[in-house]
């Protein structure tokens, strides 16, 4: 049981969170609980922890630390602490994966804390001080982990995490994962935080989650004047009380805090000066000078604060090796240990009390001497033979200018974060350019260093700041420079551009590098021209740079560059495929996954996105099974280490694959994956593309009616704003699907338009029969067959001219809908059951379900119920072992034939179409409900009066009724 002081007040805030605890695994499933500096909410939170415990759950409790923040995982690490390993082992899968993968995002960690009271600049990146793309993985690890817990610990699970403001970003990023994604399990997670000194970032993700009823906020305002003085100082005179509580503005810390002050006698004001720092650090005034360097080395050592580096900081050389200084020292430990100033922690480390007592102690220290304790530490560290990565956070404190030998021990730590940590890496070069001569003797040091830090910055997901520092590099080098730095950087420059959607400025700057003399270096044209032909077809057409890239690959090929002609015949292929040029595309991505899979995986770990535009030139082939084993091969050298920005492409890739497959389960995950990587990275055009992506699989994923695909579309859509590219064209396609299935044809019709123009050349042409079916579909449902057959038209020539099968299937089921239409179901339903075998043919699961299913509302229409019902039921297994709500609710929809007509003479579309006149139903909406358009509706009610002899609507309601059940 938790031991717990008596709450003061908070009788309102209890009574909510004894309802999130009395009933766990419901929504919400967060409380955040804010508000100032010693308002209490460690002490709610304390509260909360022991009614839990009481109520059965399992408590696991964790702090961040402000000097912590670049360390991974940080506040999750130590809630879970204080699990049983025993337990932990037990839970089988999810434990070794949170343990594998939590390993792995702390991998090459600088295992000292950054003593940084301004905000810890070395963490201040997303994910600083871990492989970029680890934490990722943990996020899902840890989920699994916390629905195991969740499930194995009685009533459940609650996570109290305190002081969550200061907050290492990685785990903010977890938190982020966890509210967007709310556990389904009995899993509480409670956190405490400052509103004024939460990261943007943090408080934006949980106010989305308060929008979405994920997270329950409670903000804890001033305790009442009663509450302070009635409970926390009982007895009290009134006029003093009064004072006191003006003074603390209803703050239960500093009330305590200046109680506690006036019942020591101090003289002085009732409210230092200095406000809460000088309040704490009133309790180290009776300190000795020995006590108080003690208590100031453990400040700047955090979490290295063992008695040896203790010692070494504060005894000279010739003392801290003595008996005698050893002595001294466990002397003052023991003194600052009786006074709660310091507290044993695992492992030997002594730390301060709290978080705020340390920041107050170390920004007392003077600057002086915190420089020199910070010396001595990197000193002492050197000597015990730590690496760079661990001495280089106290060298950069001690930095008072340029120092060789400080700059050697920040590139070396650099060198060893470079693959397993970039941001750190980014973070000690610019420590040392910003102490670096500016001279021309340093010049050159200068831009490769410039140069070596913005590849970091790439790496991690940082391409306005990588982009910005190359142009840089750009503008300050020589005209005639000859070194290859220009190439390198101008390379990289486009490469960042291209990546944020600036794909004009990319190639300009490309074309510049390409046409100088003297001309580039066969090498340096090599990547220059590789990065040409990956960034000018989205300005473009491909056909314009293909010359280019066949000189790029003839030139890789004659100086023995594999890898770079495996991305010059990706980027071919891709080209190609995309333009529809069949069997160019083909022959291109047979050699091009030649050369590819004869490369190792180091061979393409600085360059993996030719796996990734392989990958989709061979879905662009339809060539499913090879698609998606190549963006698995790119997905497993990216996660590695690869470049941030590259995992969107190769996620996305592998999803769609998985939603023409239907496969959506497992497409929704990568997609989830893909946007909260793209949310980071701060391209628009990538968040779009990504968007778009996500809302092709919600379409399929989501049952009828479900809003969230074109929520997802229109996000995309503004992401993608007036830019024109083959990516914002796929975004205004992906939008009018989601419109059409939206129930708004209209609208779907314009954003195809708006697509590809009015002569739908802006279409993508390897997929326009695909897009042109949703202009048909639009068409037919607004009454427009002229329109419809028209499309239908091109969508049949575009399919011969490709020779693809989904294609094929596409323009089948155009011709059907026209068809269908024009009141022909039995020739409608005979394209519908040729496009089912074309898509089967090419695995694309997903449209084979769907022609079927359409297909057999068709044949049932055409008088033959067998076969009607034997498609309906293959097109519903296939959608419901795929996962597709939307099939499954349509297959729902369009049951298999139904009995004879209860009518006598009237067909079973005729009949369907009476029952729904009975219903009150009018012609628009029956159009709707049976995916017809409102004159084949008009047709057929034509045909029913014929036959029963009635002549208004009201009158073959009530014929119709009588015949009902």
């Amino acid at each position: 049981m938790t031991d717990r002081t008596p709450l003061v007040g908070r009788e309102a805030e209890l009574d909510r969170l004894d309802a999130v605890l009395d009933g766990p695994g419901g929504p919400p499933g967060v409380v955040d609980l804010t508000g100032a500096a010693g308002i209490g909410k460690s002490r709610l939170l304390t509260e909360v922890c022991g009614r839990a415990e009481e109520r059965g759950l399992t408590v696991l409790r964790g702090r961040a630390t402000e000097y912590e923040r670049h360390i991974p995982f940080r506040v999750f690490g130590d809630a879970f602490a204080d699990l049983d390993p025993e337990l932990l082992r037990g839970l089988g899968a999810p434990g070794a994966a949170w343990a594998a993968s939590a390993g792995a995002a702390a991998d090459g960690i600088p295992a000292n804390p950054a003593v940084d009271p301004a905000g810890a600049e070395a963490g201040a990146g997303a994910g600083a001080g871990v492989s970029a793309v680890d934490r990722f993985a943990a996020h899902r690890a840890t989920a699994r982990l916390l629905t195991a817990l969740g499930g194995r610990t009685g009533a459940g699970l609650l996570i109290a995490l305190d002081d969550l403001h200061w907050a290492d970003p990685a785990s903010l990023e977890l938190l982020d994962h966890l509210v967007r994604h709310p556990l389904r399990a009995p899993v509480v997670i409670v956190v405490a935080r400052r509103d004024r000194q939460t990261a943007p970032s943090l408080a934006a993700a949980l106010t989305r989650g308060v929008d979405t009823g994920a997270v329950l906020r409670l903000d804890l305002g001033p305790l009442t004047e009663r509450a302070c003085v009635e409970q926390l100082a009982p007895g009290l005179p009134p006029d003093r009380a009064a004072r006191l509580y003006a003074a603390s503005e209803g703050n239960p810390l500093y009330f305590l805090t200046l109680l506690q002050g006036q019942g020591q006698g101090r003289s002085g004001p009732a409210l230092p000066p200095g406000g809460l720092g000088a309040l704490l650090l009133d309790e180290l005034t009776p300190l000795s000078a020995a006590q108080r360097r003690t208590a100031e080395a453990v400040a700047v050592l955090g979490d290295q604060a063992t008695p040896p580096l203790l010692l070494a900081l504060t005894e000279p050389a010739s003392v801290s090796a003595s008996a005698s200084g050893s002595e001294r020292l466990d002397a003052d430990l023991g003194v600052l240990a009786r006074r709660d100033l310091i507290r044993p922690r695992p492992g030997g480390v002594w730390s301060l009390r709290h978080p705020v007592l340390r920041a107050a102690v170390y920004e007392d220290t003077g600057p002086g001497r915190r420089a020199a304790l910070h010396r001595r530490a990197a000193a002492a560290l050197a000597a015990a033979g730590a690496p760079a990565t661990v001495r280089a956070h106290h060298v950069e404190r001690a930095l008072t200018g340029w120092e060789p030998e400080a700059a050697a021990v920040l590139l070396e730590a650099a060198e060893q974060s470079e693959t397993t940590a970039p941001a750190s890496c980014a973070h000690w070069l610019e420590v040392v350019l910003r102490v670096l001569p500016d001279t021309p003797g340093h010049a050159a040091r200068r831009r490769d260093l410039m140069l070596k830090r913005a590849r970091a910055l790439s790496v991690c997901g940082e391409l306005r700041a990588s982009r910005d520092l190359l142009h840089e590099v750009i503008a300050g080098l020589p005209a005639d420079d000859g070194s290859g730095v220009r190439a390198a950087a101008v390379t990289l420059c486009a490469s960042m551009e291209r990546h944020l959607g600036q794909y004009r400025a990319s190639v300009a700057l490309l074309r510049r590098a390409l046409s100088r003399r003297p001309a580039p270096a066969p090498a340096d044209a090599v990547a220059l021209g590789l990065e040409l032909g990956s960034s000018a077809p989205h300005a473009l057409p491909f056909p314009a740079v293909r010359a280019e890239v066949l000189r790029t690959l003839e030139l890789a090929r004659a100086l023995g560059n594999e890898p770079a002609a495996a991305g010059a015949l990706a980027v071919s292929a891709l080209g190609e495929a995309y333009e529809g040029n069949t069997a160019a595309a083909r022959e291109l991505a047979d050699r091009a996954a030649a050369c590819v899979d004869a490369l190792t995986d180091r061979d393409l770990a600085d360059q993996c996105e030719p796996l990734a535009r392989l990958g989709w030139a061979e879905f662009y082939l339809e060539r499913y099974e090879d698609a998606e084993r190549h963006a698995d091969r790119g997905l497993a050298i990216a996660r590695r280490g690869g470049p941030l920005h590259l995992l969107p492409h190769l996620l996305m890739c592998k999803a769609i694959v998985h939603t023409h497959a239907c496969r959506l389960p497992s497409a929704l995950d990568l997609v989830d994956e893909a946007e909260s990587i793209a949310r980071g990275i701060g391209s628009d055009e990538l968040l779009g593309l990504v968007l778009a992506n996500k809302a092709q699989v919600l379409i399929a994923a989501r049952p009828p009616g479900d809003v969230s695909a074109l929520a997802a579309a229109e996000e995309a859509v503004a992401a993608a704003g007036a830019r024109t590219s083959w990516w914002t064209s796929l975004v205004w396609c992906v939008m009018s699907y989601a419109a059409l299935h939206g129930g708004d044809p209209v609208r779907a019709r314009s954003a195809m338009l708006r697509a590809g123009g009015a002569d739908l050349a802006g279409l993508q042409p390897s997929m326009r029969p695909l897009f042109l079916e949703a202009l048909v579909t639009a068409a037919v449902t607004t009454g427009d067959l002229a329109g419809a057959q028209e499309w239908a038209a091109l969508a049949g020539r575009d399919a011969e001219r490709l020779g693809l099968p989904v294609q094929r299937a596409a323009a089948l089921r155009c011709a059907g809908q026209v068809l269908a239409g024009s009141g022909r179901p039995a020739a409608a339903a005979e394209r519908f059951a040729r496009a089912a075998e074309e898509a089967g043919r090419s695995g694309a699961v997903l449209w084979e379900a769907q022609s079927l299913l359409i297909g057999a509302s068709l044949t049932a229409e055409a008088g033959d119920p067998a076969t009607a019902s034997a498609m309906w039921r293959r097109g519903r297994r296939l959608a419901e072992s795929g996962g597709s709500l939307l099939l499954t609710g349509l297959a729902d929809l369009l049951l298999p034939p139904a009995p004879p007509p209860r009518v006598p003479g009237l067909t079973p579309r005729e009949h369907e179409i009476a029952t729904l006149v009975a219903e009150g139903l009018t012609t628009p909406a029956i159009a709707a409900r049976l995916y017809l358009s409102p004159r084949t509706v008009d047709t057929h009610l034509s045909h029913i009066f014929r036959k029963t002899g009635v002549t208004t609507r009201s009158a073959l309601a009530a014929l119709t009724a009588r015949h009902l059940p």
